[in-house]
């Protein structure tokens, strides 16, 4: 099938692998994959009117996709499917090595797995892969902290509302200690292109992942990756008061990767693009 996509992008970030797969032609495709450990997978609709007749071991269902719709399987079980109209999914190819973590993670009753879905409408995960395509589309610039905090995010989300009980343990307010969120913040500094994981901040701080994002946020105001945003901005500010330095050296200094990423980043930020800024600067001086 992948000759007939008319859009296929991806992303990788910690173990957890994102895509977009887009087929305009109305044309009748068969879809089979063998059983493998690749983990689980989870399609996002982005658009409506898709269909697919999903073949079983023992009988086979027709599910109809309207945007927002999602499916959830596992990689384990032979997968074999009619694909009936066009489509256009997000999809997140997540490992057993972070569905494992994030079965651990969860607060309340254990379960073992996610159930199995297909047709059902989820506007939580219609948002976050919203989120995802700005990223899809440009992987040179998309910040791996931002990738991986949304797969966080959505992993989790995916463990509490699919994962086949209902949590008992109360959801209390969750704040970091001020030794938390100093080691928080000194290890985002430390990577200030992004190249940081939530997974390693959450393990120096013996945090699970879900509870320093929600931690963090409550505690700063924003999400790991608003803040190290931020603090890339203002270093970049202080480093474009010397009018000696060039801007593609601005750049290299705040951890973007090339002149036109930073003066994307930076004019979303501060409405107006790093050179405009500069030279008013130097007139108000």
């Amino acid at each position: 099938m992948a000759n007939h996509l008319q859009r296929d992008q991806g992303l990788r970030a910690n173990g957890i692998e994102i895509h977009r797969k887009t087929m305009d032609r109305h044309q009748l495709h068969h879809v089979e994959t063998e059983p493998s450990a690749r983990g689980v997978l989870l399609g996002i609709s982005m658009r409506d009117g898709h269909s697919r007749r999903v073949v079983g071991r023992h009988h086979a269902a027709c599910h109809d996709f309207d945007k927002g719709s999602i499916y959830i399987r596992s990689f384990s079980e032979r997968y074999r499917a009619d694909i009936r109209r066009p489509f256009d999914f997000v999809l997140l190819e997540i490992s057993h090595a972070n569905l494992e973590r994030a079965l651990e993670e969860k607060q309340g009753q254990r379960v073992a797995s996610l159930d199995h879905v297909a047709g059902v409408r989820d506007d939580v995960l219609l948002s976050l892969a919203d989120a995802l395509t700005p990223a899809l589309e440009h992987p040179a610039d998309a910040s791996m902290l931002f990738v991986d905090q949304l797969g966080v995010a959505m992993t989790s989300y995916l463990v509490e509302t699919y994962g086949g009980a209902v949590t008992t343990a109360p959801r209390t307010n969750r704040i970091l200690s001020r030794s938390h969120e100093a080691r928080a913040k000194e290890m985002l500094r430390s990577r200030i292109d992004a190249s940081i994981s939530i997974t390693e901040i959450a393990d120096a701080c013996g945090l699970s992942r879900s509870y320093f994002i929600h931690a963090f946020r409550e505690t700063t105001g924003q999400t790991p990756h608003q803040w190290l945003i931020a603090q890339r901005m203002e270093h970049a500010r202080a480093l474009l008061a010397d009018f000696d330095m060039s801007l593609a050296d601005v750049a290299a200094a705040c951890g973007f990767s090339d002149q036109s990423h930073f003066t994307r980043a930076f004019s979303r930020y501060s409405g107006v693009p790093p050179g405009v800024w500069r030279r008013k600067t130097r007139v108000e001086n």
